[in-house]
């Protein structure tokens, strides 16, 4: 490693409760493999816990028992994370290279993620057994993008739990017609963590009708 991990954070602890050791776990594994393995920066080890892992964490509780699926999952931001802070949850993690594939199947193995599969395909050739509860992706694309890649993949009533940065209104402006054509209601950005994380999370939710 090139760079020091940054420290954990007290507010970790409270974010994880009783699953911190599995964060600490992953945390450990993709300090040690992330930048080998093409999966984070080389700049992003001083602020893997509060960029990237609990940035993901003040996430989890938007989630609802039932099948949520991560699309774009990467180094596991935020799929991993979220199914190690609620086990309760059944996770689908889709990732598209085979790479990232192996990594994520690597880490549900040797965390004990009995909650989550992975699937490696793109979000628009996803074919499940049954339509899933809520959709999550970070840093994947623009709102008006995902909209038509993560939509039809949920059951009516479903969530889109869409993580993004602070142009989130904008992009939210900026896919009027997708949200038309693809029936979402409820459009809104949440803003997660201020005055516990050092950034803000922002989120943009909305339900298919």
């Amino acid at each position: 490693m090139t760079e020091i991990l940054e420290a954990e954070p007290a507010v970790a602890s409270e974010l994880f409760g009783e699953r911190i050791d599995v964060a600490r776990a992953f945390a450990h594994n993709l300090a040690a493999q992330g930048e080998e393995r093409g999966l984070i920066g080389p700049l992003e080890l001083p602020r893997l816990w509060s960029r990237h892992i609990l940035n993901c964490a003040i996430v989890a509780p938007l989630l609802r028992p039932g099948l949520v699926g991560d699309v774009g999952s990467g180094a596991g931001l935020p799929g991993l994370v979220l199914a190690i802070a609620r086990p309760e949850v059944s996770f689908v993690l889709i990732e598209p290279m085979e790479r990232r594939v192996a990594w994520l199947s690597e880490q549900v193995a040797a965390l004990g993620l009995g909650n989550t599969i992975v699937m490696r395909a793109r979000a628009e050739d996803v074919r499940l057994p049954q339509r899933l509860d809520q959709v999550t992706a970070r840093a994947v694309s623009a709102f008006r993008t995902l909209i038509p890649l993560t939509a039809p993949l949920l059951r009516p009533g479903g969530e889109l739990v869409l993580m993004k940065g602070a142009g989130a209104q904008g992009e939210i402006e900026a896919a009027a017609k997708a949200i038309r054509k693809y029936l979402l209601d409820s459009v809104e950005v949440i803003t997660l963590g201020k005055g516990v994380l050092p950034d803000v999370t922002r989120v943009i939710r909305a339900t298919v009708d």
